[in-house]
């Protein structure tokens, strides 16, 4: 471990059990020099034969802590070949559970997803940068079950743009695109393609104004 990566463990050791950092040698993966998997507090994972997290840049945080104590447990769960791929640093909060089915991808950015995230990634899901994802927000690329003769159609990827800020107790469900800049408001469920810069809401969630910005 670089001194780099021994001041960031060493800035979370209060929050950190030390067993946990051994994720980063059981899951194997291309990562920079100052990249490191960063589990906080409650965190448990499996990983099955072929599994791997590439960090280009920054730390990929798991079950990053909101309050003290913190009650909640973060899960992760990676099935054979499957791959989580970081661009610019990545921090998933408190009481998320993350499972990748066999030769899934899930892609990320820069950003932050806070508590209670669920993900079921049977294909592929892609997050961009500078994304700010609320709270219990729901990701799913499949149905899960499949309707007789329509087999082919369970899984669809799902792409979140850059600069997306999308609200509480959001579901987005496969074969989905939100565009960059896209704002997904607290209670909608996205089952259709949202346009960049557009403010999206409801069940289903439809554009309600267009050209938005957010900071």
């Amino acid at each position: 471990m670089n001194f780099l990566k021994f001041k960031i463990v060493f800035s979370h050791l209060l929050s950190i059990k030390i067993k946990n950092l051994f994720i980063n040698f059981i899951i194997k993966g291309t990562r920079g020099s100052d990249s490191i998997i960063l589990p906080i507090g409650r965190f448990y994972f499996t990983c099955k034969k072929g599994a791997t997290i590439n960090i280009k840049n920054g730390c990929l945080v798991f079950n990053q802590r909101t309050s003290k104590p913190e009650p909640f447990i973060g899960v992760l769960k990676m099935m054979e070949d499957s791959q989580i791929n970081v661009e610019n640093g990545f921090s998933i909060f408190s009481g998320h559970h993350i499972i990748l089915m066999k030769g899934a991808k899930l892609n990320l950015g820069s950003g932050y997803i806070n508590r209670d995230l669920k993900i079921r990634c049977f294909k592929e899901i892609s997050i961009g940068n500078n994304v700010a994802i609320s709270e219990n927000v729901t990701i799913w690329d499949t149905d899960a079950h499949s309707i007789i003769g329509k087999e082919d159609q369970m899984t669809k990827p799902i792409t979140i743009g850059n600069n997306v800020w999308i609200g509480n107790n959001v579901t987005i469900l496969k074969g989905v695109t939100i565009g960059d800049g896209a704002i997904i408001a607290a209670g909608s469920v996205v089952t259709n393609d949202i346009s960049a810069y557009c403010l999206a809401a409801g069940i289903p969630a439809r554009v309600k104004k267009e050209n938005v910005k957010w900071k």
